[in-house]
């Protein structure tokens, strides 16, 4: 996983992302409600068990 410093900097991207993108009157490029995020986040969370367990293994 990244450090704090790679998160905290990813937020703030985004943010800046979505104010630009709401003050031009575009559609986000984001996920439109938590349900769709949390797939996503799934997706990201099953490839990151997989590669740890296969570390574990090894």
């Amino acid at each position: 996983m990244g450090n704090i410093r790679e998160i905290i900097m990813s937020l703030i991207a985004g943010m800046i992302v979505g104010f630009i993108f709401t003050k031009l009157l575009l559609p986000i490029p984001a996920p439109p409600n938590i349900t769709a995020f949390m797939g996503i986040f799934g997706v990201w969370l099953g490839a990151v068990l997989v590669d740890n367990l296969g570390r574990i293994k090894s």
